[in-house]
């Protein structure tokens, strides 16, 4: 595949060593204006840029029928007008919040968890994230992903970040420590025993990694897709 790179830091450089890897071709690496690149010889484009400019990232690959995957966040206030646009241009676009095999599995740990604590009125959940310095949003978008799944199957009506306002809100600790790929761990607490869940990455292979491998599979496709689409889960 011949790919456009959107967003060259840390993300872009290991997805870039992983591509190459698989015998695919970077094309561009855009940091700046993506209009200013000709992405007609492009396959597909893999968006980790920042979240001020995904929103036009994404938009202009879809508009010019390039597949996009996303795994910047920050943006999603926008995720509907991308599916609309996506579907009116017929494009080819995935979303996820974290492209890790061990994460989306852990996504389903999270969910399955929650069905079964949501009948037991004395725990009380919460959700601590931990990232590297130079993550600029926080709670982070697997963090909220986490929170969501257990809204979806709990009573809890919202998250918010490090402290709430009642009982059906679910606390979001935010850490940033230099040098960590990211760690999430959801906890539910009783006064008689506590029971929790984590993922721990150790380097940011796996999500480049499953990037990749989500740019292979959207070949050939058209609408919005999720990672579990891609990992059959």
């Amino acid at each position: 595949m011949n790919i456009a790179l959107l967003g060259y830091g840390r993300m872009g450089k290991e997805i870039e060593k992983i591509a190459l890897n698989r015998n695919h071709v970077i094309i561009h690496k855009v940091s700046e204006n993506i209009a200013s690149y000709d992405i007609t010889n492009v396959d597909v484009a893999i968006d980790f840029s920042i979240p001020s400019a995904a929103f036009e990232n994404i938009s202009h690959c879809i508009k010019h029928q390039v597949p996009v995957i996303s795994g910047t966040t920050g943006w999603l206030e926008k995720y509907d007008e991308v599916v609309q646009l996506c579907e009116t241009e017929k494009g080819a676009f995935i979303y996820a919040s974290n492209f890790s095999l061990g994460v989306n599995i852990f996504f389903e740990m999270n969910t399955y968890l929650a069905k079964m604590m949501s009948q037991l009125e004395d725990y009380n959940v919460s959700l601590e994230e931990i990232h590297h310095t130079k993550k600029l949003d926080a709670p982070s978008g697997t963090a909220i992903t986490l929170a969501e799944g257990i809204i979806q199957h709990t009573n809890y009506n919202d998250w918010k970040l490090d402290t709430t306002e009642n009982e059906n809100e679910i606390p979001i600790v935010a850490k940033r420590i230099t040098e960590v790929p990211g760690t999430h761990e959801i906890t539910y607490a009783s006064a008689i025993d506590t029971i929790s869940i984590k993922h721990e990455a150790h380097n940011r292979q796996g999500f480049a990694l499953g990037a990749v491998v989500a740019a292979e599979w959207i070949q050939g496709k058209t609408g919005v897709f999720s990672m579990k689409d891609v990992l059959n889960i």
